[in-house]
């Protein structure tokens, strides 16, 4: 069994930044792992994956070049740097972990309780 936990999240003005943190505990750790965001009203949708043994990592087109994901191996974290921050990118962001990389949602066995990001204009 594996837990994960987000924190991180909160109000920003656009324009800012703000870094998300998921911490994993449970079971020996090797997953890809990604982020997903659901905005109010919104089906759930991929922001970003990391490949936890290679480092390969891949992004929405919404978020290229603005948000960076990234791990740290010890510490069985991975993070999510969003900086030049949009009102739509508001949504809840949720940390995910499967055993492959992928963009679809359905292949991501487990999940954090999710954390809210707020982007005012």
């Amino acid at each position: 069994q594996v837990q994960l936990v987000e924190s991180g999240g909160g109000l920003v003005q656009a324009g800012g930044s703000l870094r998300l943190s998921c911490a994993a505990s449970g079971r020996s750790f090797s997953y890809a792992m990604a982020w997903f965001r659901q905005a109010a009203g919104k089906e759930r949708e991929f922001v970003a994956y990391i490949i936890w043994s290679g480092d390969t990592t891949y992004y929405a087109d919404s978020v290229k070049g603005r948000f960076t994901i990234s791990r740290d191996s010890a510490e069985n974290t991975v993070y999510l740097q969003m900086n030049s921050l949009k009102p739509e990118d508001t949504a809840v962001y949720y940390c995910a972990a499967g055993s492959v990389a992928s963009g679809s949602l359905n292949r991501y066995r487990y999940w954090g309780q999710g954390t809210q990001v707020t982007v005012s204009s």
